[in-house]
């Protein structure tokens, strides 16, 4: 059976006793010429799923997140540069497309080891290079260890200690993963043996590996991993600036709102797991307000991928739809998928006195570029070699300086079948092949040439492919000399 935990963990075993030398000041951090920075990744939350991209309110309310829209800018076209988890957050914390890593398809199992090189920089590294507290709170996904098999009953090293965070509190790869655990800083948060323990199937299927520690408890989880984030930042104090990236586990399958939320949408299970995801932001924003380091900081929302779109059957997802829920508005495809229903994401930035309140742009950009940008948000060079090979500072959209020349010739996207497409002004070339070694292919339907004007037709129904065949042969070779290069920049 299931513990409830959330007593256990916030008490038993100190939720956050050591997270910094000195207490909480409220003295604001203004006195630092860089501003404290949060960055927040929602999982699997698409581009049609908040009200300011146009949800209905007779469907869901987000007006928390909103609340960026208002007090910030919001971009149209910001994608991720994977269709799904782990692929974009490597690319994130990098700057580094994670098709150049080993993982040219598919998305990291729980068991993996720590996928980026602890000796790579990564957007933590440079934060504390300029002086920052770091730390990476919800979500993981990218792994522990070095070894073949990870062993959750040992000290879990290499991890994001070792990437430039000084504090960890997560869940080790998705929500409802079979680890069943949370992990803090290098070990299984209250480890107790060894020795496997019985402990019964989850109602969705899913085999937990057993470990000797009190489990999660799926309802609670957005609940513990904010609580966590509130009491770190609350831990901060005015001599340093803080960079805080938090990764809810919301809107990830499984639905699992919690006595707040349940039945507030009409738009069933999925909707209000919605609500759950708005409720962690305001707690954010409450917390840097009632800090009173609101006006010095940088607050960045987006997601990971686009929305699992289904729209038969009985899951929540299919209800939600059916409600009349668009997850991903009107971009076709999804999560997994190649076009842009799979990448195209809500992204919004606030930064008082810096960026436009209320403000909205079309300006074209990938998460990738997050590395490049923050470096230079922080005054940070980017380290000389190959570090950050396709990030590009994307600064100039968000603070109203763009210019008639855009900032990428050309973007990638690449689905976890292997399929590679690209993003050249209008144009989007879908190459149409699957990686060879990929262990399981799906959406085979999509896996054919294509080339969209989504200018003209941004729902991707027209292929183009054969009535410009100069322009899909242009952007082809576009496409092989930006894997052949190994960098974006």
């Amino acid at each position: 059976m299931k513990i409830k935990q959330l007593g256990i963990l916030l008490g038993m075993f100190g939720c956050v006793a050591a997270f910094a030398a000195e207490p909480f000041s409220l003295e604001s951090s203004a006195e630092t010429s860089r501003p404290n920075i949060i960055f927040i990744l929602a999982d699997d939350l698409g581009y049609g799923c908040l009200n300011s991209y146009g949800a209905d309110e007779k469907h869901v309310r987000t007006p928390n997140i909103d609340r960026l829209a208002a007090e910030g800018k919001r971009f149209t076209d910001a994608n991720t540069p994977s269709s799904v988890c782990s692929p974009t957050r490597y690319a994130l914390l990098t700057g580094r497309y994670d098709w150049r890593t080993d993982l040219k398809s598919g998305v990291l199992n729980t068991l993996d080891p720590l996928h980026i090189d602890p000796s790579r920089p990564t957007i933590a590294s440079i934060m504390k290079r300029a002086g920052y507290r770091t730390a990476a709170i919800g979500k993981w996904h990218l792994g522990y260890g070095s070894g073949s098999k990870l062993d959750f009953t040992k000290e879990l090293s290499p991890g994001p200690l070792d990437l430039g965070f000084d504090y960890h509190f997560a869940v080790p790869q998705n929500h409802g993963d079979s680890s069943g655990v949370y992990v803090r800083n290098t070990k299984v948060v209250g480890l107790r043996s060894d020795q496997k323990i019985e402990i019964e199937d989850s109602s969705y299927g899913r085999k937990y590996y057993g470990i000797d520690a009190p489990q999660r408890v799926d309802e609670e989880v957005m609940d513990v991993l904010t609580d966590d984030a509130v009491t770190w930042l609350e831990e901060q104090d005015s001599k340093s600036p803080f960079f805080l990236y938090f990764a809810p586990v919301a809107v990830h399958f499984p639905f699992t709102p919690s006595d707040k939320t349940k039945g507030s949408s009409s738009a069933g299970y999925y909707g209000d797991w919605i609500h759950e995801l708005d409720l962690s932001v305001g707690r954010i924003l409450d917390t840097i307000d009632r800090m009173g380091v609101a006006e010095d900081t940088l607050v960045v929302f987006t997601s990971d991928n686009g929305g699992v779109l289904m729209t038969e059957g009985d899951r929540p997802e299919a209800q939600a739809y059916q409600a009349g829920l668009l997850c991903n508005g009107d971009w076709r495809g999804r999560k997994h998928s190649i076009y842009e229903g799979g990448f195209r994401v809500p992204f919004m930035v606030r930064w008082p006195g810096r960026v436009d309140a209320g403000a909205a742009s079309d300006a074209t950009f990938s998460l990738v570029d997050m590395f490049a940008t923050l470096a230079e948000v922080v005054d940070q060079p980017i380290p000389a070699g190959d570090v950050a090979e396709d990030s590009l500072n994307v600064l100039p959209y968000w603070l109203e300086e763009e210019s008639a020349v855009p900032i990428r010739d050309s973007m990638a996207l690449h689905s976890p079948n292997g399929n590679f497409a690209l993003r050249m002004g209008p144009w989007k070339y879908i190459e149409g092949k699957p990686n060879p070694n990929a262990k399981r292919v799906i959406r085979k339907e999509e896996l054919h040439s294509q080339l969209y004007n989504l200018e003209s037709d941004p729902g991707e129904t027209r292929n183009l492919f054969h009535e410009n065949p100069e322009v899909a042969s242009r952007m082809a070779k576009r496409l092989d000399a930006l894997r052949e290069s190994g960098r974006s920049r």
